[in-house]
């Protein structure tokens, strides 16, 4: 993984400095609360509805197994002993105190992290494949460019005031799992017929209250020319994006307004008039900057070991979770496991700061230091014997953490809600602990198969509801939690938005819902069909019948 220079040092060093003076400003009453406000945003720190939240940025979600252990450090001493992993691959707290801020960012710089651009209108974090370096299916490590991505674009001076935040997602692999067609910026990598390294540009994907699938205006730009290419769409989202109405600032509604073939040829334009001063990657920074993420030497292990198979064969929990939680690794006798944080009952996405402690020691024992996480709020631990799998699963469970249900039921992604945020309708994290409990039993949901659930406290869709095979969306009606339901919704390559099914449901009632329409699916599927798959073959109205049918 990437290692700071001493530029990076300097610049994090100076930005805790800096905000250390800024807290004490506001803290002796120097400065009020409207007045502190851009400046705590430019440092990650939110104001939410119950107190300070801090959001880490976790470049393209990659940690060291010390990186953790300073994460687990700071839940622990300066919170109230948990962090929230995000859809931005980024970790929250949730109930720091102000004057423990700065200390807080001082303890991140020594490991290397820092808080800078995770809020604002700016290039947020970038995100990639979790498991990037090490899928079976990919071209390149996705986190090479997106690190490149970083070093371009932290303090850009031009891009530190846009119209809106702004985020872009790269992928390299045949399979998306980076939702990269949702992003203000999604770039699949791949290499063309002659075998060169490039990028499709997609452009105004996006969720929140007007939802869109990106549009791509360049189907291949060649690898090296990244930077100079997204300097020119981020100059013509600079000019152009609305500044009027937040509402309709980001980019996704200037390609709507403008059609992407106005944008292209605006793009186009504006990187032909840069192209003598902007900068193309020299072959020579990008071999360094691939160094950094140079796999480690693999010592020789069996692949597909026989001890593996007679585990799965004794144990059928055992099974369960290599089914669900193991991916195929492109180095024969590893795997990349998946450790869920979405146990029965529990906040998606919240680990303990012991849970935090424990996967970096895993991280180390079962691999080599390193940790990722992913947007769909779950740890990865990219680099696992597949011998050593049986061990592991027994280590995780002892920490609650080998719940087998990656991609299942009640792998849920869920927003904080009205639980912590001041711009929510609705709670979120309730209903996705009870639709957990409700699918509790492993074998059902092994046996439901892949169905992604998406719970958003609000329009603006921190949970993604829109690309849920169900959506689930908080909405208040008169003082009371409602919930709408969409259906059919994706965010991989072949990206959709989901469609209501129709009216909202009370809060007592929504849990019950999705468990209609989970045995709707179930009576009705064809043998190896999974959800979306079945929705597709017989469209919504069988599923707003059984939940709807004591309206008619």
């Amino acid at each position: 993984m990437y290692q700071y220079d001493t530029f990076d040092h300097a610049l994090v060093r100076d930005r805790v400095a800096q905000f250390r003076g800024q807290v004490a400003r506001r803290l002796s009453g120097e400065l009020s609360e409207e007045e502190f406000r851009p400046l705590r945003l430019m440092n990650g720190l939110y104001l939410q509805l119950h107190a300070y939240m801090l959001r880490v940025a976790v470049p393209y979600g990659t940690l060291s197994a010390a990186q953790m252990r300073k994460l687990a450090h700071i839940a622990r001493r300066y919170d109230r002993g948990f962090g929230h992993f995000t859809t931005r691959q980024n970790i929250q707290y949730n109930w720091p105190k102000l004057e423990d801020v700065p200390d807080i960012l001082n303890e991140l710089a020594e490991v290397e992290m820092h808080a800078i651009q995770t809020s604002g209108n700016c290039i947020r974090n970038t995100t990639s494949d979790p498991f990037g370096g090490r899928a079976a299916d990919e071209v390149d490590d996705a986190r090479i460019w997106c690190e490149m991505i970083r070093q371009w674009s932290t303090l850009h001076p031009e891009f530190s005031f846009l119209p809106r935040k702004f985020k872009i997602a790269v992928s390299a692999a045949e399979t998306d799992r980076a939702a990269i067609r949702v992003h203000d910026i999604g770039l699949r990598l791949y290499r063309n017929e002659a075998g060169a390294l490039g990028f499709e540009v997609m452009v105004g994907g996006g969720l929140g209250r007007t939802p869109m699938v990106a549009k791509t205006i360049r189907e291949f730009l060649p690898a090296e020319q990244l930077l100079s290419y997204l300097e020119a769409i981020l100059r013509v989202y600079n000019q152009e994006g609305r500044r009027d109405n937040k509402y309709k600032a980001r980019i996704k509604i200037l390609v709507h307004e403008s059609s992407p073939e106005v944008i292209r040829e605006k793009v186009e334009a504006e990187w032909q008039a840069i192209r003598d001063e902007a900068l193309d990657l020299p072959a020579e920074e990008i071999a360094r900057i691939r160094a950094f993420f140079a796999p480690p030497d693999y010592p020789q292990r069996s692949d597909k070991p026989a001890a593996l198979a007679e585990a799965r064969g004794k144990n059928p929990a055992f099974d369960r979770w290599v089914a669900a939680n193991v991916s195929p690794h492109k180095v024969p006798g590893y795997a990349i496991v998946t450790i869920s944080l979405k146990p029965v009952g529990g906040p998606p996405g919240d680990a303990t700061d012991a849970q935090m402690e424990a996967v970096a020691d895993l991280s180390e024992r079962y691999g080599f230091g390193e940790i990722r996480v992913t947007h769909e709020q779950n740890l990865v631990l990219p680099d696992v014997a597949q011998e050593d799998l049986h061990a592991l699963w027994q280590a995780l469970g002892k920490h609650g953490l080998a719940t087998a249900n990656v991609n299942q039921v009640s792998d849920i992604i869920a927003c904080p809600g009205l639980d912590y945020c001041a711009l929510a309708n609705a709670r979120s994290i309730p209903v996705a602990q009870e639709i957990t409990r409700r699918f509790a039993d492993e074998s059902r949901s092994a046996e439901i198969g892949e169905l992604k659930i998406k719970i958003s406290g609000c329009i603006n869709a921190c949970g993604h509801h829109h690309v849920g095979d169900i959506g689930i969306l908080g909405v208040e009606k008169s003082g009371e939690e409602f919930y709408q339901i969409t259906l059919g919704g994706r965010p991989d390559a072949q990206a959709a938005i989901g469609t209501i099914t129709g009216r909202a449901f009370a809060y007592d009632e929504v849990v019950g819902a999705v468990e209609r329409i989970v045995d709707t699916y179930m009576s009705l599927r064809n043998e190896g069909e999974i959800f979306r798959d079945t929705l597709t073959r017989l469209g919504h109205d069988p599923f707003k019948e059984a939940l709807y049918a004591a309206d008619q």
